[in-house]
């Protein structure tokens, strides 16, 4: 038997297995509606209970495999009678929001409040983010296991969104807007994303039609908040990739609270996985850190900073790609000499404080300072050898080159620097009158950039060097005939772009729960005002403005059944920002519109019982029509805009997730998701645009073993078809459409939890007592080792004046052994 084989009959024996068991617990934090936490809450269930401390913090131990009925009481707020139906071991997060106004009842069925759920919000628990495996483990491996959410690369934390690229997506740490770097051209480059899971305590997710509140971009949101200790504790985590540890602490009078994080990521088992031989030595770290000041009962402040330091030493060796069909098998050699030395360096800081005026009004204000200097220096020097392998099966040289159909050569240069400086400033207010709550926000931003790009490409084949296909120059007939043109790089970039973007931008919406007859239903309306101005030493644009007007409207009608039905849209503009303001000559162009997409999202709730479990079934229609569309193409993960303003073109598709208890105790999901997206340029008619990814499916599995529950398994599965691609970035796309070959990729983890909730008693002695949690797992990434390529390299025949399309792979299976322990 195929070691896959083994693998997948392995994998299947751990899928299968389920548990019954006795006890479980339930955890969080009360709010109240103004997220402010709500001390002395008492929580019960008959005669057992607990009460919330000063921090809203409550932790209580339930039965399982039983409906548990759990009341939250209070003095001055209403009361929320909410059911629970847990498993043996189960640890459930459970953050209650409690009103004065209305009292709340339900069944926990996998989901999250009320509002999150009619403003079409997937809510992820943190747990889940940091236990599924991945190449780049993280928010940003969750999410591509989302329907409508597409990421071909593994390596990269980047991800695309119901055809959307991905500048296209808003992040938000603790409601501050985070950035990552500019000059990032490959996913082995990135290292880490800005958010440290192991501070995280709510992760909310909307893939389109949110609300006004939220800023101006055209595709998700991806809203981040982390937690506030309320005792000491401390966890960590290493492994073959790198490690990372964060610590909670807490004042003695309770009013401070800082939880910090430290990481560090080293991906060279996986790029030495690839075909390219390389020395490769990075250094990905990050310092982050959430300190928190509750001065009274009405004021309370916090700070948020991360200094971030990239360092990407890149030296390739070789490289042996074989490709094309078994009756024409054709191998390509490379030999490499020079290196790659890039470096980005981000640090970043951010002040918020909230003062409650009133019971019914508040007021926030949010500064930060986010400062990048990058670096991207590389001289590369490849020489090829393009042949026909040998396929006569018995041959003595089988599988070897046996003839040499082209050798060239290929010189690639970059001195490219970057020092970017965005300052912001914010004011947000809330408003409750009656049934009605109102929200605003004013926003100032200063963007200050500082960019040289100093780019070129010298190609030869068998001595002879190759015009660019872009330049009208006299015709290369080597070695046929003389050449007496003029020798120029095959690609050639220079720029030196010193400018500031003065932005003014605004909101105001409006929210109500009411009914109709019996049904619960809840509006939402508001809109969005930005103003921006490109300024520069040499080239300056106009001041533009844009109106973006957005609604929601929800319904939850008074049927056995238990749905929810969504409407939501409106016109949404994203304002270019640097990236893409500057064309693909490298030049700004300052007077570049945003783009505007009309976006209209049709979606349904269902939360249902099968197997005694809880369920829930969420689909979504949408469907988008953009204007002054700026086009790109993208080559790996490195966007490159016209800033042209040229193209219309539309995105429709629907996302299907099925997600529950599977196995019980564990909350896994299935999705499914189809999308359509085509652009026109100059009214040349309709093509697929870069991420047109036509159908997703996508699987997070949770599991563990019967009789012996401390032996779990987690998995983590995505299929893509492939993506328009490959092509050379001087390529005109109406005259290359092809497509990458499906992206296929499984990774699983097997854990071995030593010490739980449920086990500390049993190990209360020697050094184990200092542990609230350890485990050892083993993941495997990739497992059946699919070669999913992400772009193609070309390499032209000089004699048949061919050129070959051959595939960069990206890593193959890769195990990996990681120790987590939290105190």
């Amino acid at each position: 038997m195929s070691t896959n084989k083994l693998i997948f009959v392995f994998f299947f024996f751990f899928v299968s297995l389920s548990l019954l068991a006795q006890t479980a617990r339930i955890k969080g934090v009360i709010l109240d509606k103004n997220n402010q936490p709500v001390g002395n809450v008492n929580v019960s269930y008959s005669s057992i209970g607990t009460q919330s401390n000063k921090n809203g913090f409550y932790d209580l131990k339930v039965p399982a495999n039983q409906k548990v009925t759990l009341v939250f009481t209070h003095v001055s707020l209403k009361k929320i009678t909410i059911t629970f139906s847990l498993d043996s071991n189960e640890q459930k997060e459970f953050n209650p929001v409690m009103s004065d106004q209305e009292e709340q009842m339900g069944e926990v069925i996998v989901t999250s409040n009320n509002r999150k759920l009619i403003q079409g919000i997937s809510t992820i628990e943190p747990e889940v983010i940091r236990k599924i495996p991945g190449a780049n483990a993280g928010i940003e491996n969750i999410l591509k296991t989302l329907p409508g959410v597409n990421s071909n690369n593994e390596l990269s934390t980047q991800y695309a969104v119901r055809g959307g690229n991905y500048d296209e997506n808003l992040v938000y740490v603790n409601e501050i807007e985070v950035y990552r770097p500019f000059l990032i051209r490959s996913g082995q480059q990135e290292g880490l994303s800005f958010t440290n899971t192991d501070l995280v305590q709510n992760v909310d997710f909307s893939a389109g039609g949110f609300q006004a509140k939220f800023g101006d971009k055209l595709s998700s949101v991806l809203d981040i908040t982390y937690r506030k200790p309320v005792k000491f504790g401390a966890s960590l985590e290493a492994s073959f990739l790198g490690g990372s540890l964060s610590v909670d602490a807490v004042s003695k009078d309770k009013k401070w609270s800082v939880v910090t994080g430290v990481r560090y990521r080293n991906n060279s088992l996986l790029v030495k996985s690839q075909e390219t031989q390389t020395n490769f030595t990075p250094s990905f770290a990050d310092i982050q850190t959430n300190i928190n000041y509750q001065a009274s009962a009405k004021w309370q402040w916090s700070f948020l900073g991360n200094i971030s330091q990239n360092k990407y030493q890149y030296q390739p060796l070789t490289r042996q790609t074989t490709f094309g069909t078994i009756d024409n098998p054709m191998a390509l050699t490379v030999f490499y000499e020079g290196q790659e030395k890039d470096k980005y360096d981000t640090y970043f800081g951010a002040l918020k404080t909230t003062f409650n005026v009133s019971d019914n009004f508040t007021l926030k204000f949010i500064g930060s300072v986010f400062h990048t200097l990058e670096q991207e220096y590389f001289d590369i020097f490849a020489q090829y050898r393009l042949g026909e392998v040998d396929s006569s099966i018995g041959s003595e040289t089988f599988g070897e080159v046996a003839f040499t159909r082209g050798i060239g050569s290929q010189l690639s240069h970059a001195r490219n620097d970057l020092d970017a400086l965005i300052v912001n400033t914010e004011i947000k207010g809330f408003h409750d009158w009656k049934e009605n709550q109102f929200e605003w926000g004013i926003k100032y931003t200063r963007e200050s950039i500082r960019d040289r790009i100093i780019e070129w490409e010298v190609i030869d084949s068998a001595g002879f060097s190759l015009n660019p296909p872009i330049i009208d120059l006299p015709k290369n007939d080597q070695p046929y005939s003389p050449y007496t043109g003029p020798l120029v790089p095959y690609q050639n970039i220079r720029a030196t772009n010193f400018n500031s973007i003065n932005r003014f931008s605004g909101y105001g919406q409006w929210s109500l729960k009411s009914n109709i007859g019996s049904s619960e239903v809840w509006y939402n309306a508001g809109v969005r005002m930005h103003n921006w101005e490109v300024i520069g030493a040499t080239t300056s644009g106009k001041s533009q403005i844009t109106f973006s007007p957005r609604a929601q409207f929800a319904i939850k009608p008074d049927w056995e059944k238990d749905m929810v039905f969504r409407l939501s849209g409106g016109l949404y503009h994203q304002p270019p920002f640097y990236r893409e303001l500057r064309g693909a000559d490298g030049m700004m162009q300052p007077n570049t519109k945003a783009q505007q997409s009309v976006h209209v999202v049709f979606g349904n709730d269902y939360s249902f019982k099968m197997w005694d479990r809880p369920f829930k079934l969420v689909s979504e229609l949408y469907y988008k029509s953009l204007t002054d569309v700026n086009t790109y193409t993208i080559d790996n993960v490195r966007i490159r805009y016209s800033a042209n303003n040229n193209a219309t073109a539309y995105a429709q598709g629907l996302d299907v997730r099925l997600n529950g208890e599977f196995v019980p105790g564990t909350e896994s999901w299935f999705s499914f998701g189809y999308l359509k997206t085509e652009e026109n340029s100059d009214d040349k008619g309709y093509i697929a645009r870069p991420t047109d990814q036509r159908l997703k499916f996508g699987l997070l599995f949770q599991d563990y073993m019967p009789n012996i529950p401390s032996i779990k398994l987690y998995l983590n599965l995505v299929y893509n078809t492939g993506l328009p691609g490959g092509s050379p970035s001087y390529a005109d796309p109406y005259l290359y459409q092809n497509r990458l070959n499906d992206y296929r990729r499984v990774d699983v983890g097997f854990s071995k939890v030593f010490i739980d909730n449920t086990t500390r008693k049993e190990n209360n002695t020697g050094w184990f007592k200092n542990f609230k949690e350890l485990a050892i797992g083993l993941e495997i990434f990739n497992l059946f080792d699919n070669q999913n390529a992400i772009t193609n390299t070309w390499v032209r025949d000089v004699y048949s004046k061919n050129q070959y399309a051959i595939p960069n792979y990206m890593t193959t299976r890769v195990f990996n052994v990681k120790l987590t322990a939290k105190l």
